[in-house]
């Protein structure tokens, strides 16, 4: 194994928590009593997590995540506006689209002066510093490269890289950790030329000794400090898992029958009237049997376990402090993960729904309990919306749009909430790529191949695409007179100034909008 890996296995990051208290004491002291003040705010945020995994019905084992939904709202259709971490991260911090706040792609992917974020763009944390909020962040970050959490309103900075951390993780795993023993693994392998790379596997590192753990019991002071304090509070934790290689622990594993995964129709879809960039994609990924593909999910829902009951160590502070009427409780990821749909594993090419469906749980005051909304909301709709929650200035971003009426009202108000729109840039291959929602309805405009155009409510599993059908031509039309509004509104330049002969890779161009749209 490689020595970046085994880190990231190890630790992933490292920091402590002695002086968390001390660093984060910021901001004006209140007396109000907690009923009394501005809601506190706990965000639980997971990488590459599919959103359908917290459907009543799915073997996966979230039984704290279960809990959280019980007392509040689930929204099953909320997306990602990007499938991959940098620009989803931002998108969520700032409310803005990829090309508004200027992080294109994956950070570390590039040279320093691209995928840069614009920092005159406000963040929602900012706000909540400047209202008096207690603030504090822990585990993965990846807006942007400087990690100086400071600058974007985060008075307590446990990311990775930071000294905090690493004293925290080394302290759990000792001075010289072993290397980890792997009782099942799998490697994925080729074309010639490429290292081997591990998909999956089971081994003998605890979650308590690995990411999700060490993020977790770091930010344990100062959520501790935070409720026994009198200012209202926002702490961030976010953990690196589940992203492949899906690994976990024996124990967890063993909860799961492999024999008892199911095959989706899409595990053994052929990719046809697809984009070949699909096909060419899903290769290196077509030797894989079906007892390892069931191995994969298996992993993957352990983890997604793993991560369920560190989250819960967080969930049950805040009820024994007697505050979770007085706390915002948010569970969500920045994008999904393929798992074997349509052949493909991680995320990058294929815009399917297990890409960018991600999990969204809201609960806390003033959110209706036991709810599950198909509002269509984005991640980055979520900096409009805590504004809201907490009475704060709105960032006023076009770009995004609060859904808090659809938190407290989800049967009344979900209707108003069914448009989607994200954005994809291709990763280190670089590509035009513009999910469009409506309804059931999904458009793909592709500006490398041809556009997909699938029914979600008759095809869920994006098996049959109709946008090259004679019949569905009035939809292409207004869905991409959707695009277009957008592009026009968000001020998106590389598409809105796109009418060059050769550059006219859309199916209906901007000049829909001046003929009345659709």
């Amino acid at each position: 194994m490689q020595q970046s890996t085994r880190r990231e296995f190890l630790c992933q990051g490292i920091s402590t928590a002695a002086s968390i208290s001390v660093i984060g004491q910021s901001g004006p002291s209140r007396a109000e009593s907690p009923a009394s003040r501005q809601p506190n705010i706990l965000f639980l945020m997971t990488d590459q997590m599919q959103g359908p995994v917290l459907d009543r019905a799915h073997l996966c084992q979230t039984p704290n995540l279960d809990r959280l939904a019980a007392r509040g709202v689930r929204l099953s259709r909320a997306y990602t506006p990007n499938p991959v971490c940098s620009p989803a991260r931002a998108s969520l911090m700032t409310g803005l689209l990829p090309h508004s706040h200027g992080v294109l792609t994956v950070t570390h992917c590039v040279h320093d002066d691209q995928a840069v974020l614009r920092t005159d763009k406000p963040h929602w944390a900012q706000r909540l510093a400047e209202a008096g909020y207690r603030t504090g962040y822990f585990g993965k970050w990846h807006v942007e490269r400087s990690e100086d959490l400071s600058r974007f309103g985060w008075q307590v900075n446990g990311t990775p890289g930071t000294e905090l951390y690493q004293k925290h993780a080394g302290e759990v795993l000792g001075p010289n950790p072993p290397e980890p023993r792997f009782s099942l693994s799998k490697s994925i392998s080729g074309p010639p030329g490429y290292p081997d790379a591990l998909l999956y596997g089971v081994f003998d590192r605890p979650p308590e000794q690995r990411g999700m753990g060490i993020t977790t019991s770091l930010a344990e002071p100062f959520l501790k400090d935070a409720l026994a304090g009198s200012q209202p509070w926002c702490g961030f934790v976010s953990v690196s898992e589940p992203h492949d290689p899906f690994v976990t622990a024996r124990d967890a594993f063993d909860r799961y029958d492999v024999d008892d995964i199911p095959v989706p129709p899409n595990w053994n879809d052929d990719l046809t009237g697809r984009p070949g960039l699909y096909w060419k994609a899903a290769r290196v990924f077509a030797n894989l049997t079906e007892r390892e593909k069931k191995e994969a999910a298996a992993c993957y829902y352990a983890s997604i376990t793993e991560i369920d009951q560190q989250f819960g160590r967080l969930i049950d502070l805040v009820e024994e402090a007697g505050q979770l009427d007085n706390t915002i409780i948010v569970l969500t990821a920045d994008h999904g993960e393929f798992l074997g749909a349509h052949g493909l594993y991680q995320k990058n090419i294929g815009a399917f729904e297990e890409a960018y469906n991600i999990p969204l749980i809201i609960s806390g005051p003033g959110i209706a309990g036991g709810g599950v909304s198909d509002a269509r909301v984005g991640l980055h709709d979520l900096c409009p919306t805590l504004l809201e929650l907490a009475g704060l200035e709105p960032i006023g971003a076009p770009d995004s749009r609060s859904f808090a009426p659809a938190l407290r009202d989800p049967a009344g108000q979900s209707a108003n909430y069914q448009t989607g729109y994200a954005e994809y840039y291709g990763t280190r291959y670089w590509l035009t790529q513009r999910v469009i929602w409506n309804g059931p309805w999904k458009f793909v405009w592709n500006g490398f191949d041809f556009d997909e155009l699938y029914n979600l409510d008759d095809d869920p599993y994006e098996m049959r695409n109709l946008a090259g059908h004679p019949a569905h031509q009035a939809r292409v039309r207004e869905m991409m007179a959707q695009a277009w509004q957008i592009i026009r509104d968000t001020d998106d330049h590389s598409l809105g100034r796109s009418q060059y002969a050769t550059l006219r890779l859309a199916p209906f161009g901007p000049g829909i909008l001046d003929e009345g749209g659709a």
